[in-house]
């Protein structure tokens, strides 16, 4: 975070940019977004939402080159990635609901990236095209083929020229491998193969067979009954292409080297804390219960979100995290009402920033949360319509938890849980942060 201006007290200072998406008050179900992911030079920002489409934006060449440079992005482009489906076999509607995209990092000219719903996997390249080709002498320009009787005379195609056009293609498609809901996808370091993750199952697959994948976990009980957990997420090791992490329902992560054995079920790590007794109660299971796992750049530490906080693992210490930040412990009075509505069961996600210095997830009222590992700060901040003007200061949001409320202050009972920040991305490289807020997506930049 060294390349950021800070406040006096060393916390960055962080401004609108952009709001991608329309403010108004009516939001279809199909246009709320379900993912956020830059790709790996962050030149290129990705959305899925609940309708199966997925939208790229660019970052702006002019924000990108200028000084102080800006985080700026442009709609690149949008395609329909997922329709939805009916299996007759269970009688089950599949939604079309983008659960998860994937970058791969860029080998040519086109960009690659990996979109997942519940059951089907598919891979998608974007590639620009600003050339065609005139004077076929088999057909005419508008496609139709021509008479042979007709071609008297050979013509030398040429190259002309045309307006940019961004094509986004399904390359391969992965289907037919998980019996349950599709919740991860990751892409191994040696970009050759990738994993998914469904409740009870790992996959491994090969970029280029589609017919076939390897099952390398598989928590399945033989009796359904003795089924205690569930897979919550899953992802491979950022530089080491035999490790893989994944999360459970029981507040566990368990790290798997598939050097050991083909079939990861032995762990050779078990990520967990030891909860206190005294603070156990009903919903104790529940709020333990791990939504999001990420590896950190480095590969040395990892984060994890359950629904009340945010924690950070040495990959060497198993028995507890190193840290742990309270995301919003003014909950822990509310969580009868929190399960009534069902906001228990949220899965917030959680991201890195580009050093690995800093860690965002988010929270209900629009509110998201960045700690500073460094100066162990912590900052509430709101993706809010009434700051959408450029540069504007992100002022710090505070939640007043009894006794008298001060003027800047909100209220726990004011909170609104149905504006959630589920889905947040960091840039790999700058403080630019995306959030995702029902259909809208939100960009913020540091103060330069």
């Amino acid at each position: 975070m060294d390349c950021a201006e800070t406040s006096s007290n060393g916390d960055i200072q962080w401004c609108f940019s952009q709001v991608k998406g329309t403010l108004e008050d009516d939001v279809t179900e199909a246009d709320i977004i379900s993912c956020v992911e830059f790709n790996h030079d962050g030149d290129l920002l990705a959305t899925g939402d609940k309708g199966g489409r997925v939208v790229i934006f660019q970052r702006d060449p002019i924000s990108k080159n200028s000084i102080p440079r800006r985080g700026e992005y442009n709609v690149y482009s949008t395609f329909q990635s997922h329709e939805p489906e009916f299996d007759y076999l269970k009688s089950l509607e599949i939604e079309e609901k983008i659960n998860k995209i994937r970058w791969l990092k860029r080998k040519n000219p086109a960009h690659f990236l990996l979109s997942t719903n519940d059951k089907t996997i598919k891979l998608w390249k974007v590639s620009e095209r600003d050339k065609r080709v005139e004077g076929y002498n088999t057909k005419e320009e508008n496609g139709s083929i021509r008479d042979p009787a007709c071609i008297t005379s050979l013509r030398v195609p040429s190259i002309k020229p045309m307006e940019l056009m961004v094509e986004a293609s399904p390359r391969r498609i992965f289907a037919n491998a998980h019996t349950y809901h599709i919740n991860s996808i990751s892409v191994n370091s040696d970009q050759e193969t990738y994993l998914s993750a469904d409740d009870l199952r790992i996959n491994l697959w090969h970029l280029e067979i589609t017919d076939q994948s390897f099952n390398i976990v598989d928590i399945k009980p033989t009796n359904m009954e003795e089924l205690t957990e569930v897979i919550t997420a899953a992802e491979f090791h950022p530089a080491e292409c035999n490790v893989l992490v994944y999360s459970s329902s029981k507040g566990t992560i368990r790290l798997c080297d598939m050097r050991s054995a083909a079939l990861c079920d032995q762990h050779s790590k078990l990520f967990e804390e030891q909860e206190d007794p005294t603070n156990r109660s009903f919903f104790s299971e529940i709020i333990s219960s791990i939504s999001d796992v990420k590896l950190s750049h480095s590969g040395r530490y990892m984060i994890s979100r359950d629904y009340l906080s945010v924690k950070v693992w040495d990959l060497q210490m198993e028995t507890r995290p190193i840290e742990c930040y309270p995301v919003h412990e003014y909950l822990r009075s509310k969580l009868c009402s929190l399960y009534e509505n069902d906001c228990i069961f949220d899965k917030f996600e959680c991201c890195w920033s580009g050093n690995d210095s800093a860690i965002m997830t988010g929270s209900y009222n629009n509110f998201f949360r960045v700690f500073d590992r460094t100066t162990k700060r912590d900052l509430t901040l709101e993706a809010a319509r009434d700051i959408a003007k450029p540069k504007t200061l992100l002022k710090p949001r505070k939640v007043s938890t009894g006794g008298k409320r001060k003027k800047d202050e909100i209220t726990v009972d004011c909170l609104d849980f149905n504006r959630k920040i589920l889905h947040t991305a960091w840039h790999p490289s700058e403080n630019v942060v995306a959030v995702a807020a029902t259909n809208n997506l939100f960009l913020f930049q540091d103060k330069l």
